[in-house]
């Protein structure tokens, strides 16, 4: 009897008022994708939470395929991807479960051939593992949700340590620079959008919560635009443009109506958003967006 697969599918909200709507589907039964990335040739890289693997879809594909087996280099559930080109490396959150017994931590793989390239717990092994930022150092951030810390690798250690750690931080999720020397994380659970910066002996300042023009419902997934400007995806269905200004945050709708949409990423002209958590089959909608 023939299987059925679910499909994830994947639209583009593009700045280009005239190109038609894109998508990208996935074969591949319930993967609960949580995260994707994006290089600059246009090639997407989606993280399976439920199956902990990696799919990719080159530039101009119209599926996207298993790239990055399950358990490859100790891969468990996969929520954040990151593609560093400067490096040739993609970071990737994996965390463990009481079930599995495995560690919570960061993966590396070489961007091109998809070859494991490292492993680095996080402090004490526990934790989940959401998203990854990059400085322009090469020092990489991370955000543990369940833990309310940030957690860094410092370029060239080869441990994590912890760089942040605050009762605020507990939902903590989507994680980006604004500049070279300000990082901003997102709370999951409560809306809050928070500033952190970076020292200049790399300690954590002191952490301000950003007025936002709207509340925020489940803000997930966050990428930069430009400086001070991210998309940014909230659970409720929106995918926004946050602008930044001293301690204001102005929030921009840019489209809505997605099923629980988790994560973002820009190609070019063009954002990915990603929504395949709960719908069956998974899907996202696209919309044309004019330029601004």
């Amino acid at each position: 009897m023939q299987s059925r697969f679910a499909i994830t599918v994947l639209f583009a909200a593009t700045w280009l008022a005239a190109a038609p709507p894109q998508q990208i589907l996935i074969h591949e039964q319930q993967p609960r994708s949580e995260s994707l990335s994006s290089t600059s040739n246009g090639t997407l890289l989606i993280g399976s939470m439920a199956k902990g693997e990696i799919l990719r879809a080159p530039a101009g594909a119209a599926t996207a395929e298993v790239w990055i087996q399950p358990g490859t280099n100790g891969l468990q559930r996969v929520l954040g991807v990151l593609a560093d080109e400067k490096t040739n490396t993609l970071w990737v959150c994996s965390s463990g479960t009481p079930q599995s017994g495995g560690a919570t931590g960061l993966k590396t793989f070489n961007l091109e051939t998809g070859a494991a390239t490292g492993s680095y717990d996080f402090p004490g092994g526990s934790g989940l593992c959401n998203d990854i930022a990059i400085a322009a150092d090469g020092t990489v951030y991370a955000t543990d949700t369940t833990g309310a810390r940030v957690v860094r690798l410092r370029r060239g250690a080869r441990a994590l340590d912890v760089w942040a750690q605050d009762s605020r931080l507990n939902g903590a999720d989507g994680i980006a620079f604004g500049d070279a020397n300000t990082i901003y994380v997102n709370n999951y659970f409560s809306g809050q959008l928070l500033r952190i910066p970076v020292g200049a002996e790399g300690a954590a300042g002191a952490i301000t919560e950003m007025r936002t023009s709207q509340p925020l419902t489940h803000p997930d997934g966050m990428r930069p635009m430009a400086p001070n400007i991210f998309l940014l995806v909230e659970g409720a269905g929106r995918l926004d443009r946050v602008t930044l200004r001293g301690d204001e945050a102005n929030v921009e709708v840019l489209s809505s109506g997605y099923d629980t949409p988790t994560a973002v990423t820009q190609a070019g002209s063009t954002a990915w958003v990603l929504a395949a958590m709960n719908a069956d089959p998974p899907l996202v909608h696209a919309v044309a967006l004019s330029a601004k």
